[in-house]
């Protein structure tokens, strides 16, 4: 079998994104159901058991199915122009420590079930709602919720799921199938710089800080770009921007540790020559402490609702989705200490499924050293002796956790 550099390798060129560097895997895309058969090929290659839920969760069965299972994984899709590793690096070093336990003799020793997931619409780059998947199995989110939301076409996620295959009257918290796991492991490439300086290629997680996104919406009256005076516009464009470029000086009045972002926009209806009738951003509030994240998205939205005032531009804000700090399973990761000694413990400013899942089951995250500390862009990175050196740690992991003797 292929160790994890091959079978990145594999998908290398699959989604890169056509309007330059880094890829363009969005959710339930044509992309990602190509990676999901990689995965689904790759694992039956292995002699695992394949199932696809009903929230579009691609399950593979190690063992025979049972309750109490190890399971590990992430996800395939990614942000637009994202990096090579966000998502792809776990799902390969899973099937990699599939390989290394079945090599090591581990495997025939598993006194637990032990599985392997793929979760769709992690990013949240297509529907506007990260860790879908999880979100949806847990019942975090609600079904008619979810299955409303549209992406950038205007198509919404039930049309989308029906078309690949789905049900969307079955989709939703998955009561049975989330009490067959009995802990959840997840890999991930590292999002910062923590490691970078401290000689260790693997870190334990400890946590997730808390955050959100909303829509704000700025509603103003299109009109002709020759021939309105530039006295008489009310420019949903103009508001907007000024509240974006007046963000860095609100959240630094209200906390230096927080940090919001603007990373996407739409104006309607796009036209060069036409003064758009309205504005979305979409902003990202990040900070350990959740009454922070609160505090900053009121002062935003306080400036947001006077420059509206003063531009005669209608404000509306709207929470798309928000997940509290989390702090994973204590004591999951000492038994990951007592595997990985010289790991360090490192929080996440970066949302995963592990930390939807971390509220329904002991779950855990071991991050592999990113060199550039860069993430969601072209130039993330993680150095091949890293790789494996995450698939080794994983694999102990799991060996661990499943009941095998050191």
């Amino acid at each position: 079998m292929s160790d994890v550099v091959s079978l990145l390798n594999d998908i290398r060129d699959v989604g890169r994104d056509p309007r330059g560097p880094g890829y363009m895997r969005p959710g339930f895309s044509s992309t990602e159901l190509n990676l999901r058969e990689w995965f689904v090929g790759e694992a039956q290659a292995r002699g695992l058991d394949i199932e696809i839920d009903h929230n579009g969760i691609t399950w593979a069965w190690v063992t025979a199915p049972g309750d109490n299972a190890v399971v590990t994984g992430s996800h395939l899709d990614s942000v637009p122009g994202g990096g090579e590793f966000d998502g792809p690096l776990g799902v390969a070093s899973a099937l990699a420590a599939v390989d290394q336990l079945k090599a090591d003799g581990r495997l025939e020793q598993l006194n637990r079930p032990l599985a392997l997931a793929v979760f769709p619409e992690e990013e949240g780059s297509r529907f506007g709602v990260a860790c879908l998947g999880s979100r949806l199995i847990t019942g975090v989110i609600e079904p008619d919720r979810a299955l409303g939301l549209k992406d950038a076409e205007g198509r919404t996620f039930a049309e989308v799921a029906s078309e690949v295959g789905l049900n969307p009257d079955l989709m939703g918290q998955d009561k049975e199938r989330l009490s067959r796991i009995g802990s959840f492991l997840e890999l991930h490439v590292e999002q910062g710089v923590g490691l970078i300086d401290i000689g260790q290629p693997v870190a334990i997680g400890s946590s997730i800080v808390g955050h959100g996104r909303w829509r704000f919406t700025f509603a103003g009256q299109g009109n002709h770009a020759g021939t309105t005076p530039m006295t008489k516009r009310a420019d949903p464009v103009v508001a907007g921007s000024q509240v974006i470029g007046a963000i860095p000086a609100v959240v630094a009045g209200v906390d230096g540790k927080a940090v919001a972002t603007v990373g996407r926009t739409i104006l309607h209806p796009g036209g060069t020559n036409v003064i758009a009738s309205s504005m979305d951003f979409w902003l990202d509030i990040r900070h350990p402490d959740d009454g922070v994240v609160g505090a900053v998205l009121r002062a935003i939205t306080q400036r947001a609702q006077e420059v509206g005032h003063d531009l005669g531009v209608e404000v509306t804000v709207s929470q798309e989705s928000y997940s509290a700090t989390t702090h994973f399973n204590s004591a999951f990761n000492q038994r990951l200490q007592g595997v990985l000694p010289e790991a360090p413990i490192l929080d996440s400013g970066a949302g995963h499924d592990a930390g939807i899942l971390a509220g329904f089951v002991p779950s855990a995250m071991l991050f592999v050293r990113n060199p550039t500390g860069v993430s969601h862009a072209p130039e993330e990175a993680c150095e091949e002796d890293d790789q494996r050196a995450g698939v080794k740690a994983l694999a102990d992991a799991l060996a661990m956790e499943a009941g095998v003797q050191a």
